[in-house]
């Protein structure tokens, strides 16, 4: 009992605290569920530099990019400064893409830009038909859709587990709230959102892990 005392006290009170000084805008401790076990990417889909992509065991931002990459380019601009350069050293943390088929030249164009200011290394371009990309979206059971493009500007998080996660029930207002992505084309919202809800996945994990650690020492 005291054994749990401790640990509670060394690992989960300071976690709880930074979140809840953290989170200006989300008020949960634990981001909230929207679909669970969505499934992993198809094996068949191919990667931009041919190697394999899994969302398991991966803290991934997940984007639909559709047939304009280049021309929607600022929006992977704005996601790379909110999101990725923040967060990108955290060992399992990587951005998806997946993009309809004869759209490499683009998604090698744009890798190579964003690789002019940043480390790309977590950077992954998967592609597929658009008819198959449209039938993995609707798996995602979300209310948005994809345009006629194949894309979307929202993205979002999805967990280790392959739980796609964001906001559902109530704000720091008291107001209901429901949030299953982020939108690219607002930096405010990528500000004020995103970034809080990444800090808190990231928390739930590093918490776990000093967890882990803390029960093998005694």
């Amino acid at each position: 009992m005291k054994k749990n005392i401790v640990l509670f006290v060394l690992f989960v009170l300071p976690i709880v605290a930074y979140l809840f000084f953290a989170s200006g805008v989300n008020s949960f401790i634990t981001l909230p569920t929207i679909t669970k076990n969505i499934p992993n990417l198809n094996q068949n889909w191919k990667s931009l530099n041919g190697e394999p992509v899994t969302l398991n065991k991966k803290i991934t931002i997940l984007g639909f990019a559709g047939e304009n990459l280049m021309e929607n380019s600022g929006n992977f601009f704005t996601l790379n400064q909110k999101i990725y350069n923040n967060y990108h050293e955290f060992k399992d943390f990587q951005f998806v893409f997946i993009a309809p088929n004869a759209t490499q030249e683009q998604a090698q164009r744009l890798v190579k830009e964003l690789g002019k200011i940043t480390n790309v290394s977590g950077y992954h371009f998967v592609f597929a038909p658009k008819e198959e990309i449209e039938a993995y979206y609707k798996q995602l059971k979300l209310l948005g859709n994809l345009d006629a493009k194949g894309g979307t500007p929202v993205v979002y998080i999805i967990d280790k587990k392959r739980n796609l996660r964001g906001r559902k029930g109530k704000s720091v207002q008291g107001e209901a709230e429901y949030k299953e992505g982020y939108n690219t084309t607002s930096a405010a919202e990528l500000h004020n959102d995103m970034v809080d809800d990444v800090k808190i996945i990231l928390a739930e994990y590093r918490l776990a892990l000093k967890r882990n650690n803390a029960y093998r020492k005694i």
